[in-house]
């Protein structure tokens, strides 16, 4: 049995950055990622006046609940989607003038429904080039609160952008939500801000959020459940077995239902109060599966299906095309490159049994896909990666894991 240490979750991290950032005295964060991602949105916040202890295993954040402690500031968000969303939501609170730009990948992803919906709650928020897109530049006076109505079809990060930012406007907010992807993320957005002082109430399609701000706290950061896939579909293809501990019953991330996907393929998975071992029976079994709620996890899946025994088909992930990259096409182009039978639509991706032959997986500098490939790669010698370190993103230390992992259940 291998068991295997996973970095701190990229968005407990984030949201944990915004809520200390946000709140009233210092708080710590116990195992905060130390990524890409997560160093990125640590150094926006310190370019936006906030001080922060970084230290091996906690972060130490001063609170200001009035905003940023400058009066202006450039900020690049790098390729984080949390940093370049919720930081100028943070900023719009307090008072000044801030402007944020982002990578190429990061400027091409759509910001619109958020900043629309900033916009309608009178915040002066304007995109300096493409219309909903970064860079931008928010001229911050407070936000009043009241109702908005927001489509966070494409991405749940719109809405927990929005459900972050309730407790610091003067009367709350009152948001009504047409289309939601990913609810698990809300979840989790709002069991922290309970964690903070907050309670946020759902009526229907409408949250609730008070006014009155957040209080300092020391908070965990528990192991990221959508890396622990990668670990988790590695053991069901080897007939190995992988305990990850601090992902059990209780945990926040909605990612680990990825799970009952592998047990559904045949995998015996056990979910304990502290850990969640799954192991592999010599047997995958095809299916068809919606990825909606989970979607992060939907190139694993891809990668570990050409070894099922019948076709995975994997439905209702369309906000996947606005990732890092196109993920639909990304997986389908590289399941072809593999020699696997592939077919996509609007929202979906079947892949048929076959034998993979090694290729060099184009990545499109995408961490998830490299990791997803790296699972295939544990049965299908001679792959490789055209951009392999892009995995900095969440976890910098994979391909090292993923040897040891190598080493211990494949031998």
């Amino acid at each position: 049995m291998a068991l295997v240490d996973i970095p701190g979750s990229k968005s407990i991290t984030a949201r944990a950055l915004f809520l200390a950032a946000a709140a009233d005295g210092v708080t710590t964060l116990r195992r905060p990622l130390c990524s890409d991602d997560t160093e990125g949105f640590a150094e926006g916040l310190e370019r936006l006046g906030y001080r922060i202890g970084r230290g091996p295993d906690a972060w130490r954040i001063d609170g200001r609940p009035e905003g940023p402690g400058v009066a202006e500031a450039d900020v690049y968000c790098r390729d984080g989607a949390t940093t370049a969303r919720f930081l100028p939501t943070l900023a719009a609170a307090g008072h000044g003038t801030f402007r944020f730009d982002a990578s190429p990948q990061m400027r091409r992803r759509p910001l619109l429904p958020l900043t629309r919906a900033l916009r309608d709650l009178g915040v002066d928020l304007r995109h300096e080039e493409a219309e909903g897109h970064h860079p931008l530049t928010v001229a911050a006076a407070g936000v009043e609160g009241g109702d908005v109505v927001l489509d966070a079809g494409q991405s749940s990060q719109y809405l927990t952008a929005l459900l972050l930012l309730g407790p610091l406007t003067r009367t709350g907010l009152r948001i009504t939500v047409t289309d939601l992807v990913s609810v698990p993320y809300v979840e989790i957005t709002v069991a922290m801000m309970r964690a903070f002082g907050v309670e946020v109430v759902r009526e229907g399609t409408t949250y609730v959020v008070p006014p009155g701000g957040y209080r300092a706290t020391t908070y965990a950061i528990e192991p990221d459940a959508s890396t622990a896939s990668y670990f988790f579909a590695a053991a069901a293809l080897t007939g190995g077995e992988v305990t990850v501990p601090g992902l059990g019953r209780g945990a926040l991330q909605g990612d680990l239902g990825f799970v009952e996907v592998l047990r559904r393929m045949g995998a015996r998975v056990e979910t304990g109060a502290n850990g969640t071992t799954v192991a592999g029976t010599g047997e995958l079994r095809g299916l068809t599966v919606t990825m909606r709620d989970i979607s992060d996890t939907m190139p694993t899946l891809a990668a570990l299906a050409p070894f099922a025994s019948g076709p995975v088909r994997i439905e209702d992930v369309a906000n996947t095309r606005v990732k890092e990259c196109d993920r639909l096409d990304a997986c389908a182009e590289n399941l072809r490159r593999l020699g696997i039978e592939v077919a996509t639509g609007p929202d979906w991706i079947e892949i048929r049994p076959g034998t993979p032959r090694g290729t060099d997986i184009k990545t499109y500098g995408d961490h998830r896909i490299v990791m997803s490939f790296a699972v295939t790669g544990l049965r299908v010698p001679g792959i490789s990666f055209d951009d392999p370190g892009c995995v900095r993103k969440t976890f910098p230390g994979f391909h090292e894991a993923f040897a040891l992992l190598r080493k211990d259940i494949v031998g």
